[in-house]
């Protein structure tokens, strides 16, 4: 367990690189079970999530090996085809080995992962295009029993909505089912594409990834791979953001800001002076942010996940601001600890009202999760006085070395045990 207290009133300046994307990086771990042998992946982050997933594919066989941000896996020629309880419940990604390991030994034991911060994401659209390519489930006591008595095989495979989690398992199971496999209003995220490519350096053949179609054609056998993984696209906008509620300079580098679109653009709508190049973004933050609407929605529209970073952001806006959340209907816990900084966020549905306040003061605050915390971080930037974050450990699942980085962009932020008997 660890706080993070924040004095707010500085502004950030100077440069920040981020790493790979950890929605990316949790899916290669996922597909290098599919091909015995050595494995290497380059650009990974040191944070909570990567090494839970190196525990879930350690416990179906792989060995990890983690050198910096390099990590290497070992896979063998058997695996034990099951993710527990105890492994899905920490790591919720782990329903990705559904589709790798059907595809890799036939059959699968994988425990039914529960709600989230987020509400309900159920995993009926993973189970339907399985059972399309083949695949048979039962459910005993809590656990996916999956099958494919006579393999896999190719089918066509339209989704209800371009859900990444199902694209991905979709994309395990199509590289080895016997045939093609079309998935229409598959999602087209830079993550998707990113997968698409680490697969098809390990000899899938996938056309159309980073569109609303996927084709693949099923191979007999893969084999290990080096990838270098897609810069993490919410790291960045996080700095982005970070560098606009103070005030502040900042420049994010080894970035696509391609894969920002849609965040960039609102971000200059809310006065920030944006500036790109190839693989760096700079954004200059404005004395007060003016207000903004919009809508998180499937890529390339405004990430869900950059959400709660830019509700911060708008706090302080002049003017009031509509959000509306299509993705995670359930995901405003955030809403009533950025409250007790002295925001004024009210819901409405799946709409967030935020009514810009001319400032915020510190007080103890709770991270929920991953972007929730990050959010109250920004938030406390700019806070009078001091913001104590509590359960930071959440923000360690998602972001590397957090507090350090932005000290080094001139925050006042310190990490800490809590004191004994604290909550």
């Amino acid at each position: 367990m660890h706080e993070l207290v924040i004095t707010g009133g500085r502004p950030l300046r100077g440069e920040v690189a981020v790493l790979g994307a950890k929605n990316a990086i949790l899916k290669h771990f996922v597909a290098a079970l599919m091909a015995p042998g050595r494995h290497r992946l380059d650009n990974v982050p040191d944070i909570v999530d990567v090494r839970l997933m190196g525990e879930v594919i350690a416990h179906i066989g792989a060995k990890c090996r983690f050198v910096g941000s390099t990590v290497e896996i070992d896979v063998p020629e058997d695996l034990l085809p099951e993710a527990p309880i105890d492994l899905v419940r920490r790591m919720r990604a782990s329903i990705l080995v559904l589709g790798a390991l059907l595809a890799r030994c036939g059959e699968a034991r994988v425990a039914l992962p529960g709600g989230d911060d987020f509400g309900s994401r159920p995993i009926d659209m993973h189970l339907d295009g399985l059972q399309a390519l083949g695949a048979e489930f039962d459910l005993v006591h809590g656990e996916l029993i999956a099958r494919a008595p006579g393999g896999l095989r190719g089918a066509e495979v339209p989704l209800d909505f371009p859900s990444v989690g199902a694209t991905e398992n979709l994309l395990f199971a199509g590289v080895m089912a016997a045939g093609t496999t079309v998935i229409s209003n598959a999602a087209r995220e830079p993550e998707i594409q990113d997968l698409a490519e680490f697969l098809g350096k390990m000899g899938a053949v996938i056309r159309g990834a980073g569109t609303s179609t996927i084709e693949i054609e099923g191979v007999g056998r893969l084999s290990p791979a080096s990838h270098r993984a897609v810069p993490d696209r919410l790291e960045a906008g996080t700095y982005l953001v970070a560098g606009a509620i103070t005030g502040g300079d900042v420049t994010v580098r080894d970035c696509v800001p391609e894969h920002l679109r849609m965040e960039l653009r609102k971000l200059g709508e809310t006065g920030c002076e944006v500036t790109v190049g190839k693989d760096w973004i700079r954004v200059q933050g404005p004395p007060r942010p003016r207000a903004v609407d919009f809508a998180t929605l499937p890529y390339p529209g405004f990430h869900t996940d950059m959400h709660p970073q830019m509700v911060a952001l708008l706090a302080v806006a002049s003017g009031t601001s509509v959000i509306t959340e299509n993705i995670y209907a359930a995901r405003f816990r955030y809403v009533g600890e950025l409250n007790r900084l002295g925001a004024d966020v009210s819901l409405e549905g799946q709409h967030v009202i935020v009514r810009g306040v001319d400032g915020l003061s510190g007080c103890p605050v709770d991270a929920c999760d991953i972007r929730a915390g990050a959010a109250l971080v920004l938030a406390g930037l700019i806070a009078e006085g001091a913001t104590t974050i509590t359960a930071a450990q959440h923000i360690d699942r998602g972001y590397s070395g957090f507090d350090q980085r932005l000290r080094d962009l001139g925050a006042d932020v310190v990490r800490r045990s809590p004191a004994p008997g604290s909550t």
